[in-house]
């Protein structure tokens, strides 16, 4: 899974929440492919030598670091999206398509970041405060802050913040983008 992430031939994800008693769908979320990062894949350990596929390595999807703006509804409590709103979130996140895996991981990491501030705003010292969280997710990338401006810049571009001016931010409505 993280090769594909890396080469962009991730799948679209949906993710599915029931109700077993009922034999009913609650909740139906879609992660488009290109909201996928590193971050959010955790490699499991490899299968035992008395398994069938000994040797192979599976992963779990962590979807607790997959921004909510990248869980996007289609079923929510039994009722249906409207395929408008659904077409517009999926919209909302498509530039994130044309950029590497790298690129795109950091952008996605500090947009969760962003979110997971639960701040309507926000200064660049909430964010510089996480920088830590951020190394670590990259620990190749020795220029953190200015990495973050970066990030930052591309998430306003994106109309997924705003900038006030003077290192602070605010935060749009999610409009009905925050997963459970």
């Amino acid at each position: 899974m993280a090769g594909a992430v890396e080469r962009g031939d991730a799948p679209n994800l949906f993710v599915l929440d029931y109700d077993r008693a009922k034999w009913q769908a609650r909740n139906l979320l879609l992660i488009p492919r290109y909201a996928l990062s590193l971050s959010c894949i955790e490699k499991r350990r490899p299968l035992g030598p008395k398994a069938r596929r000994h040797g192979w390595v599976g992963c779990n999807i962590l979807l607790a670091n997959i921004p909510p703006d990248a869980r996007i509804p289609v079923l929510t409590d039994g009722a249906v999206e409207r395929p408008a709103r659904v077409r517009q979130l999926y919209a909302r996140l498509k530039p994130l398509e044309g950029q590497q895996h790298d690129a795109r991981g950091w952008t996605l990491d500090v947009l969760r970041v962003v979110r997971g501030l639960r701040l309507e705003r926000f200064s660049l010292a909430d964010i510089y405060a996480r920088e830590a969280e951020l190394q670590g997710l990259h620990p190749n990338n020795r220029n953190v802050r200015p990495k973050i401006r970066q990030q930052l810049q591309r998430l306003r571009d994106m109309g997924l913040v705003e900038f006030l001016g003077g290192g602070s931010y605010r935060v749009p409505e999610l409009g009905g983008t925050q997963a459970p």
